[in-house]
Order: structure tokens, then C-alpha cells, then sequence
């Protein structure tokens, strides 16, 4: 092992993993370095319940992935490393509602406007689809790229030269939207609201905040495109392909390895200290964590201004996350049938069920009519189960860190997740989706809970139980992510670069912040740069 490199990454999620393979395909030399045993963050498969059922234990669908520019610049290696993806060219998402209503989304839209009842919904629907295609590059601009105020600008002016200001005005008003109100402006039927809504819970948000009404049509465009592909085998292999591909390209991979201090000196960051020993970085170093660790307990007093101090100490968290794996003796029977060929779907009325149990759990409740994400990866991928069986994937994300209280006034919460309050909600959950599935309770041979305190304590950059790095509400997202006085990837401390969800883009299995510094790191500077970069070099070297 080296003790001196081009470039340290500290976390091996999906973020640390693109930028060291990216920096390392560019010639550096590159040191990952991991808490954990293994690498991946969320990314992980394991037989939670029962030999035989593979258990994508935290995140699991991609479509952000293969839509972003990690994937265009390493899928295809990734697949020579082993990365296999199992798809739907069909049905794709569903919500269905306490009353039995159900909503389908397939992979064409126009399948999906077809189950519209009103005629002039199936019209809106399609159109705003395809006013986000026709406006992609400016949207990609947004949600893909370093986002500065001359870029903002120059967006903007794009946009309205384009549209026109009312056309423009139209986009910026949909930002300052909320999901329900955007469903309630532009639709008249319950559909839209119904089977969207709840998908902007995997955004951060909630159906009340601010950016939802832009999220939704993105959110839907994505799926409709990129469909909700699963890896063959399990998540866990997509970890394994990465680290096949950074091994091939001399990547030293330090796992077990706690960063406990980043060097900084004359105002530069120049290594980290982890386990007792200082590793050297002679060009970056690029850390995948929370502002609270990076500015709070990372970098030396001093190293950045005590406003942006102030700003890390103020940086929100969002709802805390459960997550529930069921082993089943055999697949669910929806009372609907079109739900058996649905990878994935919400238990929920929409805006109306959605946002009062975000509520709930924002004021410390255990919701009593949560909003459940079903999720079936065998439908995709049958070698995740022995044959004839089947799996469940809950996802809880309105569940606070620590409950003190329950909404529906059964379970005895009392500020923190004991095994008995976890074993209590779950059964709620199972009882909430058995209405839609009869028999269910009957076909569970096993149940595995990960608490919002299992998660913060199974990975640093959850904390109070956050997956996503925090809220994603309009004044901490965007051109204002993760802090107005550090929001760009390149941090107040030189040498030092900021990835991860806490940074722009924001949550979801994208790699996109990853990519956008390592392309920063290594893009061909312009002549004039070099010039003055050699001409500080030589008064620094006549100073000594």
C-alpha cells in the first residue's frame, strides 16, 4: 500500500465508486477508502430472510443510473466486468388505493394515458411529457450539470429565447409548485395524482413541497424511457462490477478503513488521516459525506469561514426510512390482476394519504395509514427466489428517526425503535397491503426490519435516518445544495471536492455528482489557466 496518490475518495456509494473509476480511467492514481467492510453505501444484496432469497437489502431499481452519465461513460466496461441488467417493457409502476382503485403505468405512455378517464387528461398527460422532451437539453442542463450563477443565467436566456417569457415563466412557476397542487392545476381526474405523487417520496420530497409540480413529469419521463431496471443476482453485483472495473485500473481499495480528519495545509487539502496513519493526496481529494461530517468533525478549525460553518450546522434532514423483507412461499394474489406483473408499486390514495402521513412522521408519528412501496424484483428477476416463491421490498419513507408517538394510537412509542415497535409497524404494513393481496399473512415464512436507527447506524451518511442526505425542499436543493455558501462540488478548502446526496443533484442512484468532479478534475484546462498555474508555482518556489 501507497501512502501518497493523485486522488483519495472517501465512500464507495454509488457516487465515490463513478468518480474513482472515472478519475482512474483518466490516468490518476486513486485510493478509495470505506468505513464499512465492503463496499457500496445502499448498495448491497444479502439473504436477509432465508437461504435461497436474494434481498436487495437497501436501494434496488436504476433507471437513474442508466439514464446518467456515469452509465454512458462506464456501462459498457461495467458489463464486461459482469453488470447485467432485467428490465420491463411493460407494465412499470402502480399505485392502488384504500378503496381498491388501481392505477398502472407501462413503459409507453400512451398505454399509460389510456387508463385515464378523462379524455383530456390522457391529452395533458402526453403533452407534458413532451414539452419535457422537447426542452431536455435545458432540463439535463438543470439536473445535470454544475450549476452556477452564469450557468443559471445563460439557461434562462436559452428558455426564453426558446419559449418566450410566458413559456419560460410556465417552467419557473412549475418549480415553485407542489406535486398535489400541480396534479389539481393541470389535470381533472385522480390518476396523475395517484400514481405519481407517491414517487416523489424517492426524491425527498413530500406531495406539499415546492419543486414537486417540475419532478413529477421528470420523474414519470424517466421511467417511461429508462424503464426500472433491476441487476441480475442482486445490487450487490453491480457493487461487484465496479469493483472488478477499479481493481483493473489500479485503484487501491482501503475497506474498514475510517477517515478520521482531512489534512489541510496553507488553506489546502492535502490528505487524510485514517487508522492512526496519513495518506497523501497530491491532487484532490474528493469526500462522498454529509456537510455535518465534512464541516462539523473532517476538516480542521479554521478551514472555512464561520458562515459557512453556521450554514453546515443548519443543513436539514429529512424523514427517517424503514425498510421490510418479506420471504413468501409463493407470489402474492392481488385483487387486481394487473398488479402481478408490476415491479413496483405504492399502497397509497396519493397526495391525499401521502402527504398526512408525511405529516405524521415530520411531527414524530408512526403514520397509521403509511404509504408503502411494493416492491417485487423477482417479477423481473426470478433467480432471487428458490422457484414457485417470492419476495417483498417495503420501503417506509415517511417513518421519523424516533417515534414518539403513533398516530393511530395501538403502538407504544416512546422516542426511540425497540425490536417490539418494529415488529408492530410492520405488521401494520403487511395488514395495510394484505387488503390488496388476500391470504398473504399466510404465505410469510420470514420478515427482516431495518429501522431508520438501523440505517443511521449502518451508514454515516443516513443520519437521523435520512437515505436521501438530506431535504431535498426548494431552499436546500438545486442552485442552494447543500449550502448557499458551498454550493458547488469545489469546496471553500482547495484541493477538497464535495460528492454524494448532499450535493447537487441531489438523492437517487445516479453517480451524477461523482462524474461532474471527476470530469472537472480532469478536463484539459485552457492555456491561459495553465500560465497562471505555472506562475504561481514559481513565486511560491522563489518565496522558499
Amino acid at each position: 500500500m501507497t501512502d501518497a496518490t493523485d486522488a483519495i475518495v472517501i465512500g464507495s456509494g454509488v457516487n465515490g465508486l463513478v468518480a474513482a473509476a472515472e478519475l482512474a480511467g483518466s490516468g490518476w492514481s486513486v485510493t478509495l477508502v470505506e468505513a464499512n467492510s465492503r463496499l457500496g453505501g445502499f448498495i448491497a444484496t444479502d439473504e436477509r430472510t432465508l437461504p435461497g432469497y436474494l434481498h436487495d437489502t437497501f436501494s434496488s431499481w436504476h433507471p437513474l443510473f442508466v439514464s446518467g452519465p456515469g452509465y454512458a461513460r462506464l456501462g459498457e466496461e461495467l458489463h464486461r466486468h459482469g453488470l447485467t441488467y432485467r428490465n420491463t417493457d411493460g407494465p412499470l409502476t402502480a399505485s392502488v388505493a384504500d378503496d381498491g382503485r388501481v392505477v398502472v403505468a407501462d413503459r409507453d405512455p400512451e398505454a399509460t394515458a389510456a387508463g385515464f378517464a378523462d379524455a383530456e387528461d390522457r391529452r395533458r398527460y402526453l403533452a407534458a411529457l413532451g414539452r419535457l422532451a422537447d426542452n431536455a437539453d435545458q432540463i439535463g442542463a438543470l439536473l445535470g450539470s454544475e450549476i452556477t450563477a452564469t450557468a443559471l443565467l445563460r439557461n434562462a436566456g436559452t428558455m426564453v429565447r426558446r419559449l418566450g417569457r410566458a413559456g419560460a415563466e410556465a417552467w419557473a412557476r412549475d418549480l415553485a409548485t407542489s406535486g398535489r397542487a400541480w396534479c389539481r392545476r393541470e389535470f381533472n381526474g385522480p390518476e396523475v395524482d395517484h400514481l405519481w405523487a407517491p414517487w416523489l417520496l424517492h426524491a425527498g420530497l413530500s406531495p406539499d413541497h415546492a419543486s414537486g409540480g417540475f419532478m413529477i413529469p421528470v420523474l414519470a419521463a424517466t421511467m417511461h424511457g429508462s424503464g426500472l431496471p433491476v441487476v441480475e443476482g442482486g445490487a450487490g453485483r453491480f457493487v461487484a462490477a465496479f469493483e472488478s472495473l477499479l481493481r483493473s485500473r489500479g485503484v487501491e481499495i482501503l475497506t474498514g478503513t475510517t477517515v478520521e480528519r482531512i489534512a489541510v495545509e496553507g488553506g489546502r487539502a492535502t490528505g487524510v488521516v485514517a487508522g492512526g496513519r496519513t495518506l497523501r493526496a497530491a491532487r484532490a481529494i474528493v469526500a462522498s459525506v454529509t456537510p455535518t461530517a465534512l464541516y462539523g468533525r473532517l476538516l480542521p478549525p479554521g478551514s472555512v469561514s464561520d458562515t459557512v460553518l453556521r450554514q453546515a450546522r443548519g443543513f436539514r434532514y429529512g424523514r427517517g426510512e424503514m425498510q421490510i423483507h418479506v420471504a413468501l412461499s409463493a407470489p402474492p394474489s392481488w385483487r387486481d390482476e394487473r398488479l402481478a406483473r408490476v415491479p413496483l408499486l405504492h399502497v397509497s390514495d396519493g397526495s391525499a394519504s401521502t402527504g398526512i402521513a408525511c405529516a405524521q412522521a415530520e411531527a414524530g408519528l408512526l403514520p397509521d395509514r403509511p404509504t408503502v412501496v411494493v416492491g417485487r424484483q423477482d417479477v423481473l428477476d426470478p433467480s432471487r427466489v428458490p422457484e414457485g416463491a417470492a419476495a417483498l421490498w417495503f420501503q417506509l419513507q415517511e417513518t421519523p428517526f424516533a417515534p414518539v408517538g403513533d398516530a393511530a394510537g395501538e403502538l407504544d412509542a416512546a422516542g426511540a425503535w425497540t425490536p417490539e415497535l418494529a415488529r408492530g409497524y410492520a405488521a401494520r404494513v403487511l395488514d395495510r397491503v394484505e387488503r390488496h393481496a388476500p391470504g398473504l399473512h399466510g404465505k410469510v415464512l420470514a420478515i427482516d426490519v431495518i429501522t431508520p436507527a438501523d440505517l443511521a447506524a449502518g451508514n454515516p451518511n443516513a443520519e437521523f435516518g435520512d437515505p436521501y442526505g438530506g431535504s431535498a425542499e426548494l431552499d436546500q436543493n438545486f442552485f442552494w445544495r447543500p449550502l448557499p455558501g458551498a454550493r458547488r462540488h469545489s469546496t471553500p478548502v482547495r484541493g477538497l471536492w464535495h460528492i454524494g446526496a448532499s450535493t447537487h443533484p441531489g438523492a437517487g442512484l445516479n453517480g451524477a455528482s461523482g462524474h461532474l468532479v471527476a470530469e472537472a478534475l480532469t478536463a484539459p484546462r485552457p492555456a491561459g489557466a495553465r500560465v497562471r498555474a505555472a506562475a504561481r508555482l514559481g513565486r511560491r518556489r522563489t518565496a522558499r
